[in-house]
């Protein structure tokens, strides 16, 4: 699913023009990494948490050139879904949603 995918879901969903849905989309999202670049965390009930994690300096290799390169600690966005998302997830695929593989045939005695 795509940006664009989620804001036509929106206004379908509450029936909403598709400039509406992406106003309401985007602030979302702003509100995210806003939250995100002032080192607070986010959590959505039933759905997940986002953080941010922070990784040490480095010594990391060029893969051109193979000259050593000194890779600065950096802060990065972590996503943790939630145990709820994780069973609808996993649940989905046992629902019906998803077809499973037909059972495989065992040969039978030949006569």
């Amino acid at each position: 699913m795509t940006k664009a995918d989620l804001i036509e879901e929106v206004s379908r969903a509450v029936e909403m023009t598709r400039k509406e849905s992406e106003v309401i989309v985007e602030a979302i999202f702003d509100s995210i990494v806003r939250s995100l670049r002032t080192g607070d965390k986010i959590e959505i009930r039933g759905f997940g948490s986002f953080r941010t994690r922070q990784r040490q300096s480095r010594i990391g290799r060029n893969p051109k050139t193979g000259t050593r390169v000194e890779v600065p600690a950096k802060k990065i966005p972590y996503f943790k879904p939630s145990k709820e998302l994780k069973d609808v997830v996993n649940a989905s695929a046992h629902d019906g949603d998803t077809p499973s593989p037909a059972p495989v045939q065992q040969p039978g005695p030949q006569a």
